[in-house]
């Protein structure tokens, strides 16, 4: 045998990166997914151009749902325009020759890392987050197969545990991000590393959202119309960041969700997490005809 035998000549790359067998195989997981809301479906993670845990999760189902004409907007922490954000957006554009975005009313498929837009996603769009870590009882129970009993029984005994014991020696729950969360009144999940106030967008939304982990080979997805609950004691409810007073120095909005800004003099400046978000309010205070979409938060409430 020689070694030119064992090699095969030069082909361009399937459409959408992956090949049509791990396509199918995700598309199955998905659905499966699908059918049984916060459940994790294990999945074959391939490899592909980007590190694992820099979203390679996200990634994969992203390219597995992509078609001629879909329209992407990718995020990064609310920012479309940081190097993490922009490689994959771009990378899209290249293997599937696909429309990219940074408005969400145009994007028909919305890969997050870390939060969920202000503006409401639609029926007809998707969201895909990328998850880290997806298993809520790792930090309770690291012997997975035993988590995975934990999950059939529905055990969640020691995540009560966590919060009650963060209640008695705070005053309050910590949990700032990746708050444990119940699906359909069945299994709990981790919402990927979104804030709390995101938390409750997921709940009965008239979208699709995937959420899956590249390195750990889990997805699990919450469909459109599905109660999603926070783990909250009754006489303790849920809480959100308290964001209601902030205005974004460079958008002048008030009652979205900001990032903190240190400055010279030890005060703070604030600035909506959602850059484009905050993009479409100044292009249209500067007169330009630009559609601001429905939101879930008015004046930091939940509408």
């Amino acid at each position: 045998m020689k070694l030119q035998e064992l090699t095969k000549p030069w082909a361009a790359f399937n459409y959408g990166f992956l090949d049509e067998s791990a396509k199918r195989e995700l598309r199955r997981r998905i659905l499966k997914a699908i059918a049984i809301p916060g459940y994790q479906v294990p999945y074959a993670s391939r490899e592909v151009p980007m590190a694992r845990g820099w979203g390679t999760g996200g990634l994969q189902v992203t390219l597995t749902l992509l078609n001629p004409t879909s329209v992407v907007k990718v995020i990064d922490q609310g920012a479309d325009d940081s190097v993490n954000a922009s490689s994959i957006r771009k990378f899209f554009g290249r293997v599937g020759g696909v429309v990219e975005t940074e408005d969400m009313g145009k994007a028909t498929i919305v890969q997050s890392r870390h939060r969920i837009p202000e503006e409401k996603l639609r029926e007809d769009q998707v969201l895909v987050l990328q998850v880290p870590n997806p298993e809520p009882l790792r930090p309770v129970q690291p012997d997975m197969s035993i988590a995975r009993d934990m999950h059939g029984d529905a055990d969640y005994g020691q995540l009560w545990l966590v919060l009650y014991e963060q209640l008695v020696k705070s005053g309050r729950i910590m949990q700032g991000a990746e708050y444990p969360s119940l699906v359909n009144g069945r299994y709990v999940i981790t919402p990927s590393p979104i804030p709390r106030w995101d938390v409750p967008k997921l709940n009965q939304a008239d979208h699709l959202t995937i959420l899956s982990a590249g390195r750990e080979k889990r997805l699990y997805a919450v469909p459109p119309y599905t109660k999603v609950e926070p783990l909250v004691f009754d006489d303790v409810p849920y809480r959100v960041e308290d964001h209601r007073d902030k205005t974004c120095y460079r958008s002048h909005v008030t009652g979205f969700f900001m990032n903190e800004l240190p400055q010279d003099d030890g005060s703070s400046a604030y600035e909506l997490s959602d850059s484009h978000f905050g993009i479409k309010h100044i292009r249209k205070a500067e007169g330009e005809p630009v559609e601001i979409g429905d939101t879930w938060y008015k004046n930091g409430r939940m509408d």
